[in-house]
């Protein structure tokens, strides 16, 4: 279900995952984990990368420093993409 450009949430039989991003370059956050995909559109071509869930639950360690910045980047990077995705298909319209 598409919230608004750039945000969907999905809903199935295993769980509610929400997604981030633009054609492209979309993060999806699930309770399986988190799943990175970048592609160069038209192409065919794309990365996948996964990342378990279990491995974001250590109660123990708190987040490192660059991974948490690392996420932010990402997210302002798609955040960025989404936007300028969005004005393209209003100004084509």
């Amino acid at each position: 279900m598409r919230l608004f450009p750039g945000l969907r949430v999905n809903v199935s039989k295993s769980g509610v995952s929400a997604s981030i991003g633009t054609r492209g370059a979309w993060l999806t956050f699930g309770r399986k984990g988190t799943r990175t995909t970048v592609g160069l559109p038209g192409t065919g071509v794309s990365y996948t990368q996964t990342t378990p869930a279990h491995e974001h639950q250590d109660v123990g360690a708190p987040p490192g420093r660059a991974s948490a910045r690392w996420l932010v980047v990402v997210l302002v990077l798609l955040a960025i993409a989404a936007v300028v995705g969005w004005l393209i298909g209003v100004a084509m319209r």
